[in-house]
């Protein structure tokens, strides 16, 4: 059974990372047409649907005979570019090298969607449906650019056809060594985006006489130094403060909490730190339209994220420390970072699954430093919960995230076929 299952999700990965879905422009209709065919041949009911025809969204449906509690098995299968000049092997070969299979999706998400499709099938084929309740797989396009075809467009327009009351999806389940302990993170919650713009005010001149002008552009980089060099004050979110217990720090003091992960293990302490607080990072400057002129404006753009539940006047506040005062500052983008309980029958059955599959190893909440569609099913269902989790025991939490969106994408087959078993198991727990 389980050589079996490794060879069919390995195949259906490499498969899936052939489709070139990458977004924009998506293009994630025959992706989703083959999904939907190997679906239907083991049993199940699939309907594709979308705001735009080469772009739909996917929902099967496994369901018992009686009414019960909806499982969610959600995962996109757009992706982002791969240039395969930066790659050892082509980014959409879907090749085995080295005990890995590589590609472009392989971690970004298609692996969590063969492992989830491929689990449904397996049991589908088996014969077994839920004494109470269904199982849905969801698999979304549009994710890498916001999720409006996507998981938002699904969720708004069609909540009678996906609504869930346990979701599993990206942001999760890669162990975390810390010591000698083993800490699989369950994605609870998200960060909150705070996109800000930094304007400055100057006079104009020409620049060949520097004193006949006010330059701008250099009131904004005491600022650039200032966000570079400071940290915002600490904001420790409930789910954090679970985190850091469970790591035995105490969370009423999260620098001393951070100074001794950075002693034990800093690349934990390198991930953990930035959920901790509200981040600030400069990433784009614009001034004069012409080399030869002295920029009478100047603007900063930057990207910031706060804790799960933050509101935006409190964001202010810690912005505001940061950049200092005198400078006008203008919200972009403002979204609150979104969460779910973490005490449900679903952080249960997983929490059970790991201590059963690695003894010794421990699940613990988290809070993922970006967003995932996670927040459009909390949004559409309040009741729901949701979670980032794929179980892996051999790549770890930090080697994944330097692959994510990076060259040289890839996942061992050995954790591929592990969480595609924790996809199957799970249902036969929770329904």
């Amino acid at each position: 059974m389980a050589a079996a299952l490794e060879e069919e999700t390995a195949d259906v990965l490499a498969r899936l990372i052939r489709f070139k879905t990458v977004n924009p422009p998506g293009n994630e209709r025959e992706c989703q047409e083959w999904i939907a065919a190997y679906l239907r041949e083991a049993g199940l009911e699939v309907e594709l649907i979308g705001r735009e025809p080469d772009r739909p969204n996917l929902v099967a449906r496994l369901q018992g005979d009686e009414p019960g509690p909806v499982l969610g098995y959600l995962s996109h299968v757009d992706t982002v570019l791969a240039d395969p000049d930066d790659w050892t092997h082509d980014p959409w070969a879907g090749e085995t090298h080295d005990g890995h299979l590589w590609g472009r999706g392989a971690l970004d998400m298609k692996n969590q969607t063969a492992a989830e499709i491929v689990a449904a099938a397996t049991l589908a084929r088996e014969g077994w449906r839920p004494a109470k309740g269904e199982l849905k797989i969801i698999s979304v396009a549009d994710e890498e650019v916001g999720g409006r075809l996507g998981a938002q467009w699904l969720t708004e327009e069609r909540p009678d056809l996906s609504r869930v009351d346990w979701l599993l999806n990206e942001g999760g389940g890669a162990v975390m060594p810390y010591g000698d302990r083993r800490l699989y993170p369950v994605g609870c919650a998200e960060k909150g985006t705070f996109r800000f713009t930094v304007r400055a005010q100057g006079v104009a001149a020409h620049a060949s006489i520097p004193d006949l002008g006010d330059n701008a552009l250099l009131k904004l980089a005491p600022v650039i130094t200032r966000i570079g060099e400071r940290r915002a004050d600490f904001d420790v979110v409930p789910e954090l403060r679970t985190l850091l217990q469970a790591l035995g720090e105490d969370p009423d003091d999260p620098q001393q909490a951070v100074d001794n992960l950075r002693r034990t293990e800093p690349s934990l302490a390198a991930l953990l730190e930035p959920t901790l607080r509200v981040t600030a990072v400069p990433t784009r400057v614009s001034a004069s339209e012409k080399i030869n002129v002295i920029p009478a404006r100047a603007e900063l753009q930057v990207d910031g994220r706060m804790p799960p539940g933050m509101d935006g006047a409190a964001t202010m506040r810690r912005v505001r420390d940061l950049v200092g005062d005198g400078l006008e500052i203008d919200v972009m983008e403002e979204v609150v970072g979104n969460r779910s309980a973490v005490d449900t029958p679903l952080m249960d059955a997983i929490r059970d699954w790991v201590g059963e599959h690695d003894p010794g190893a421990e699940a613990v909440p988290s809070v993922l430093h970006a967003f995932t569609d996670s927040r459009w099913f909390r949004a559409a269902f309040p009741d729901c919960a949701a979670y980032g989790f794929f179980p892996m025991r051999h790549q770890t939490y930090y080697d994944t995230w330097s692959l994510i969106h990076s060259s040289d994408e890839r996942i061992d087959l050995r954790d591929l076929a592990y969480a595609a078993s924790f996809f199957v198991d799970l249902p036969r727990r929770l329904l």
